[in-house]
């Protein structure tokens, strides 16, 4: 069995409607960063105000990276960003 060491660093709370946000560091790999450069999520710039000035930068070449590699959802022509999925699955629920 390996040991990982799993540290979160939370950001700064803006608002009580959403949950906070912060990063995963997995023996001390940015685990969030991780998942944008494999093209496994977004950068989600809505709130990159909330992350350090390297950070912001780090996360949005890694996007950028994989959306030209055409990495993970950047395969598809048009993927569905998690924050319109998530407004069209409430609009189906009505």
């Amino acid at each position: 069995m390996q040991i990982r060491l799993v540290k979160i660093q939370r950001a700064q709370v803006v608002s009580f409607k959403r949950a906070p946000t912060g990063k995963i560091i997995v023996n001390g790999i940015d685990a969030n960063l991780e998942q944008v450069k494999t093209g496994m999520a977004w950068h989600y710039k809505q709130y990159q105000r909330e992350q350090s000035a390297s950070d912001r930068a780090a996360y949005a070449d890694a996007e950028n990276e994989a959306r030209t590699a055409r990495r993970g959802l950047w395969q598809e022509a048009e993927p569905t960003p998690p924050w319109d999925w998530r407004r069209q699955q409430k609009t189906r629920k009505r």
